[in-house]
């Protein structure tokens, strides 16, 4: 495939969006906005390999509301949605590869709960290690993925990982793997071994 489209969710910290929240989103127009905890950006992603892969994301929209989200159906604002960015260096991911044949029965149901799980604080107090979420659309096959922070929390990448696994409606028998991005980026091959599995 000669462009892949991905659609990537990244998060800003609390602190910066709060204040902001409450003073403009108290009230828009004749009705109420429903703030959420975070901020989140929409990226585009377009594989021309003529530019340098950061040159190839593009910023679509920001939202913190429920309705502004419903609106754009997007996704957490300030960290970059790539492996080097501060926030996510020391991180891991999620991962959910589904075979191209899956990709009309199953692919939109699991990314719509995922975006419902990040925007929804759906992991609880540990929604705070969720960087962002990633889709990638790719001739062989499909990847969802849930971004997290520390690589070496094994607590929270453990929860994270059943609740998001419990979230998706994924049978107790199918194992999903986490991977830590350092190990993706130095990997040797075209498969990264998982630090943990659920």
């Amino acid at each position: 495939m000669a462009s892949c489209a991905v659609q990537l969710i990244e998060k800003v910290t609390r602190k910066k969006v709060e204040k902001q929240k409450f003073e403009t989103h108290i009230l828009k127009g004749p009705y109420m906005k429903h703030p959420l905890q975070n901020r989140w950006g929409l990226w585009f992603y377009k594989n021309d390999k003529s530019k340098m892969w950061q040159d190839n994301l593009r910023l679509i929209t920001k939202f913190d509301t429920a309705e502004d989200f419903w609106a754009f159906v997007a996704l957490q604002d300030g960290i970059e949605p790539m492996w080097e960015d501060r926030s996510n260096k020391c991180g891991g991911r999620w991962l959910i590869t589904l075979a191209k044949q899956h990709r009309h029965t199953e692919l939109d149901h699991f990314w719509l709960e995922t975006l419902l799980c990040l925007i929804g604080e759906g992991f609880g107090s540990f929604s705070r290690d969720i960087c962002g979420s990633v889709i990638n659309i790719r001739a062989k096959g499909d990847k969802i993925a849930i971004w997290t922070s520390n690589a070496e929390n094994c607590e929270t990448v453990t929860y994270i990982g059943k609740k998001y696994k419990e979230s998706l409606g994924l049978p107790q028998k199918l194992v999903i793997g986490y991977q830590a991005h350092a190990d993706t980026a130095t990997k040797s091959n075209s498969i990264t071994k998982n630090k943990f599995v659920v």
